[in-house]
């Protein structure tokens, strides 16, 4: 990855409260250009909120240009019509960025917590503090669903990015210690 820079967006999908995330990527850096959440729940009418979700995506997709979309994935709940509203919510947010001809990539919750804490079942104030250490930024939004949604958008950035080291396994002492002469303490 060189020093061009481009642009994520992270949603966290919901009927009530819609996060969502962007952040700027340059070369191995990130850091966050905006986060908000789009309030629904003064709508009564299902097929409004849908609208409403696909006319934020499109305008944020139009103003900021980005390059891929990192959407969480519905993790299972008790109530299927919920469930069911949720999908729906996920699945406007998705088809608006693909018509858009931004690419989209899906997220477990799990493995968005993963990516960002180490820690699979961390809670949303954990997600909160690691990304301000992340990204290097000191505000607190109204609604934790907007850092969940800059939590997707930054986990997309550690999977497709190499900013870790090449963790490719050697095979036995030979071939590791060839790989890694600084290691060697003589």
């Amino acid at each position: 990855m060189a020093n061009k820079s481009k642009i994520i967006l992270g949603i966290d999908p919901g009927t009530l409260v819609m996060g969502y995330g962007l952040i700027l990527v340059e070369g191995t850096k990130a850091s966050l250009l905006e986060m908000d959440v789009l309030k629904l729940s003064r709508h009564k009418d299902h097929y409004e909120r849908l609208q409403l979700i696909h006319a934020r995506v499109n305008e944020l997709i139009r103003l900021h240009k980005p390059v891929s979309c990192a959407i969480e994935a519905p993790f299972f709940g008790k109530n299927v019509q919920s469930m069911l509203k949720l999908g729906r919510a996920q699945g406007v947010a998705i088809a608006t960025a693909m018509q858009a001809g931004v690419p989209v990539t899906e997220y477990s919750p799990k493995k968005i917590k993963q990516s960002i804490t180490g820690n699979g079942n961390a809670d949303k104030e954990q997600i909160w503090q690691m990304l301000q250490r992340i990204l290097k930024f000191s505000e607190r939004p109204d609604y934790l669903d907007a850092t969940d949604a800059l939590a997707v958008a930054v986990c997309h950035f550690f999977q497709e990015s190499s900013v870790l080291p090449d963790t490719s396994k050697a095979k036995g002492w030979d071939a590791f210690l060839q790989k890694n002469p600084g290691r060697i303490i003589g």
